[in-house]
């Protein structure tokens, strides 16, 4: 994380809010990149948006079963550790995704609906 002693909390929740922003930015525009890239593939594209938007109930659910509402919460630093989490839980969604962009190798007989890689 590289925290120095002198920023607030606040700063700290605001630096990691900030990283999960990206991180989302980075999803959404690969998300927009494979279904430009796989538009011809229909059935394709009907399961990746179903897979994304259940993908998303996994990712909020997941911040609740590690965070789950209190009354006595967690701290101040509750903020900062949600959008530490976030931006795990979608750094792990791009690596995966990563691979309808970047292809896979040929003769991957697993490879599926990924495209073989140029």
């Amino acid at each position: 994380m590289g925290y120095c002693f002198g920023q607030t909390q606040a700063e700290m929740n605001k630096t990691e809010h900030d990283k999960y922003l990206k991180a989302n930015k980075r999803l959404n525009n690969i998300y927009q990149t494979i279904l430009k890239e796989y538009k011809e593939d229909t059935t394709f594209i009907k399961n990746f948006k179903a897979s994304q938007k259940i993908w998303i109930r996994f990712r909020d659910a997941e911040i609740k079963m590690k965070y789950p509402d209190r009354k006595e919460g967690y701290g101040s630093v509750e903020p900062m550790c949600w959008s530490i989490y976030l931006t795990q839980l979608t750094n792990e969604r791009i690596r995966i995704l990563k691979a309808w962009i970047d292809g896979i190798e040929e003769g991957d007989v697993c490879a599926g609906s990924v495209k073989t890689k140029q």
